[in-house]
């Protein structure tokens, strides 16, 4: 085992865009693992928008990342060494270890995975967190039903890919607002929706009364801002909002947008509702189990945006959420 254990530790609260001086890259002394605790080296570290929301000291669904602790994150790891009943060297392990080279955990949150059934950045997307947020946001909040038109916004994310996928699974109209015609092609000629809206190049508004003619059953949120907006416009009587993100906001140095058009809810009697899929937790496995049949069916097909580096290149490599450049899950695969 290495001597040092590099680690990317939050340095100063952003204001606006996350900056290199947020971050602290340190070594510390690897930890070898008492009694009741296992160690191990991470292999995949999740990037999420969510974790711009955990660098802000402010009321949340989690504790903000304190200055000086090593950033949060969810990883798969393998482990090296172990006194735990429950795991033993050669695992691979499934939790919030954080961003770092090697951890030492009590088993507290994690998870054995299988990597024989899938590889293992699978279980940090469509069948870890993305897959669980799509999956409770649309067929819980969304009480999404079979025939209704569905809009996702950014629909070639993490949670977007996938929740357009299980709208179509669940026999629905699916249309996805994406940044460009590479992610709009991909959706419809690769993912099966039924039609995509280019949001830099579109009239939103126009683009969504020529797509969801009759009205947006589900409207699945997660950028916020001007397209929440023109989504409100479009919704069918009885219609629901589900606000899984707000991507579009985080980096806000000015106050959050709020949408301008929320009379819609009350003139189409419509609801909109937020959600935190943690609170889903007991139902994950159930979950899961649906998402691996569509998977090994072909219905819903697995997006990864894969990037090889180190424990020193996460800070570059979670802008590319920011700047709209991954397609499907990012994760960092450390070499």
């Amino acid at each position: 085992m290495s001597a040092t254990n590099r680690q990317i530790r939050l340095a100063a609260r952003p204001t606006g865009d996350v900056k290199a001086e947020d971050w602290e890259h340190r070594s510390a002394p690897v930890e070898e693992p008492g009694p009741g605790r296992f160690a191990g080296r991470t292999r995949f570290i999740s990037l999420d928008p969510a974790m711009r929301g955990w660098l802000d000291d402010r009321p949340s669904y989690l504790p903000p990342v304190g200055i000086g602790e090593v950033m949060r994150a969810g990883s798969v790891i393998e482990v090296t060494a172990s006194n735990h009943p429950d795991f033993q060297p050669g695992d691979h392990v499934v939790g919030t270890f954080g961003v770092q080279e090697y951890v030492v955990s009590d088993g507290k949150g994690a998870m054995r995975i299988d990597t024989s059934l899938a590889p293992p950045s699978t279980y940090l997307g469509a069948l870890g967190m993305s897959g669980m947020t799509a999956y409770f946001g649309l067929l819980d909040v969304g009480e999404l039903k079979e025939g209704e038109t569905v809009v996702v916004s950014g629909a070639a994310g993490a949670v977007g890919t996938m929740a357009g996928q299980i709208a179509k699974a669940k026999g629905c109209r699916v249309v996805g607002i994406a940044g460009g015609p590479e992610k709009c092609a991909l959706l419809v000629d690769e993912l099966g929706f039924d039609a995509a809206i280019d949001y830099r190049a579109e009239d939103v508004r126009k683009a969504l009364k020529q797509h969801a003619p009759d009205g947006i059953d589900v409207y699945f949120d997660n950028v916020g801002g001007d397209i929440l907006d023109a989504a409100l416009t479009r919704l069918a009587m009885h219609g629901r909002v589900v606000i899984c993100g707000a991507i579009s906001q985080y980096n806000n140095t000015a106050p959050v947008k709020g949408p301008s058009n929320y009379l819609s809810l009350l003139v189409r009697r419509a609801r909109m509702e937020g959600f935190v899929v943690f609170d889903y937790a007991k139902r994950f496995p159930q979950a899961a189990q649906d998402i691996a049949a569509w998977i090994g069916t072909g219905r819903v097909k697995v997006k990864e945006h894969v990037v090889g580096g180190t424990v020193d290149d996460f800070p570059e490599v979670l802008q590319m959420l920011f700047r709209g450049e991954n397609v499907g899950k990012l994760v960092l695969e450390l070499a």
